[in-house]
């Protein structure tokens, strides 16, 4: 299988972390994530099938290689890579990844292909919105497309179930990006949301070192559709997860999830949405 992965030119190691990298955690029997310096990446199964759910920072290979070991054993692939959106941190170690695993499907909602295959670039991160430094320092951030071989990529199903992991369905949350997606699991209101819904402010360079837990919208540097974002958290919210584990910051459970997203959907005009920023001045001007 043609395992050729192309990243940008502008692909490199991003110097900033947290208290909480590397740590691994397991939040259910069979659902573990992993903090790659600001970024989670999550991992479901067990030693004899599993799956890998987004691809961490540039430069990050054998970091993701090592937890992944550490917990399903070496020698172990996944059965397929689930990609939920193609953001340089969600998708940063994948040409390593698929370099060293080799008969790896990667699969992805077919809004994001454009951003996956090459084709198209995300709009450049705002370092003009409202928002703490790492907001401001945006512009460092990889924004080149990676191109993923048509050999490997393909779309999640029509159906909403998501490949080699029964019992999970794929719920597209676009704002964040076109195709971003979520995954849940109904049996026990397990949802991987993502950055739709994060437990940090991620723009807060104090809060994201600490990892200061608080239900927050997503990426305000990123996120380019305000109202989309604002009715995917809607979407997650209904699903009443028991569960929550985020794209950033830390998992989530019981009470303080159930009223923090319910707060958020309440309130993410003021919450969530900047107060300026281009993306936010665009959809001023269209209105």
């Amino acid at each position: 299988m043609d395992a050729n992965v192309r990243v940008g030119q502008d692909y490199k190691f991003i110097p900033m972390s947290s208290v909480s990298s590397g740590k691994i955690w397991q939040v259910c029997p069979d659902v573990y994530y992993c903090t790659n310096q600001i970024v989670n990446f999550v991992m479901v199964g067990t030693p004899s099938h599993w799956v890998l759910i987004d691809a961490g920072m540039p430069k990050c290979t054998e970091e993701i290689l090592e937890v992944a070991e550490a917990v399903f054993g070496q020698g172990n692939p996944p059965a397929a890579i689930i990609l939920t959106h193609g953001h340089f941190d969600h998708v940063g170690s994948l040409k390593g990844l698929l370099e060293h695993w080799q008969q790896v499907f990667v699969y992805a909602h077919p809004y994001e292909f454009p951003y996956l295959t090459g084709r198209k670039a995300y709009p450049e991160p705002d370092s003009s919105v409202e928002g703490g430094i790492l907001a401001k320092i945006a512009s460092i951030y990889p924004n080149d497309p990676i191109s993923i071989s048509e050999a490997i990529l393909r779309p999640l199903p029509d159906d909403g179930e998501v490949p080699q992991l029964p019992g999970w369905k794929w719920i597209l949350t676009p704002g964040h990006s076109p195709g971003q997606v979520a995954l849940f699991r109904e049996a026990d209101r397990t949802l991987i949301s993502a950055d739709a819904v994060i437990t940090v402010k991620q723009d807060s360079f104090y809060k994201v070192l600490l990892q200061t837990e608080e239900v927050q919208g997503p990426p305000r540097y990123f996120t380019t559709d305000w109202q989309a974002a604002w009715e995917s958290a809607r979407q997650l919210e209904l699903l009443r997860p028991n569960l929550l584990v985020p794209g950033h910051g830390k998992h989530m459970s019981g009470k303080a999830l159930t009223m923090g997203l319910r707060k958020l959907v309440r309130d993410f005009d003021t919450i969530a949405i900047p107060k300026h920023g281009k993306f936010v001045e665009e959809a001023d001007e269209n209105s």
